[in-house]
């Protein structure tokens, strides 16, 4: 070979490699990408998660922290009387297995009656005197009112549903004063 065709085959090998270089699909091109769009990504999965818990921890949000302690239960009236619902407006209940200050729902049952986590307190119509809380086995705190452990049902969607109320006969809203609320809704209740 001689120096002419070396010299263009090794620039046509040097060509190559700084077409490469500059390929934003080639090899080297990966990683140089704009990185915004995965940071806003993750930005965005982020607060997703965050408001996923404020709703798994029955917090709604409202006091704007996400944390479930201090949540301020009230009280609202419909057909069934008044009763307690959270700081959201949804609706809790007690569950006549349980003994005073002692939950007797767990596993699959907490799945359907998720706990009311945190410490309460009394917004409009609640009796400071009768808030509390207990300690579960796995050391979440759950908040009492009159010593009965309070509970979202799972298939309530909206603030003022009350479809837990009489399920098995167990599940019932709980009145400002501690007392269950026995009577049922008028559509007959599932089974949980």
């Amino acid at each position: 070979m001689g120096r002419r065709t070396t010299a263009l085959l090794t620039a046509g090998i040097l060509g190559v490699g700084l077409l490469t270089a500059c390929d934003p699909e080639g090899s080297s091109g990966e990683g140089m990408e704009d990185p915004a769009p995965a940071d806003d990504a993750a930005v965005d999965a982020t607060a997703e998660d965050d408001e996923a818990a404020e709703r798994d921890n029955g917090a709604g949000g409202e006091d704007g922290d996400g944390d479930a302690a201090g949540e301020a239960l009230t009280t609202t009236e419909t057909d069934l009387g008044t009763f307690l619902v959270d700081g959201s407006g949804m609706t809790l209940y007690l569950f006549t297995a349980d003994s005073p200050g002692v939950s007797a729902c767990v596993d699959e049952c907490l799945e359907n009656w998720p706990i009311l986590e945190g410490e309460p307190s009394a917004g409009d119509g609640v009796d400071e005197g009768l808030l509390g809380s207990i300690e579960r086995d796995d050391g979440t705190v759950q908040a009492t009112y009159a010593d009965w452990p309070l509970y979202y049902f799972v298939q309530d969607s909206s603030p003022g549903d009350v479809t837990g109320q009489g399920v098995q006969d167990l599940w019932y809203v709980v009145a400002p004063d501690g007392q269950m609320i026995t009577e049922e809704d008028e559509d007959s209740r599932p089974g949980y």
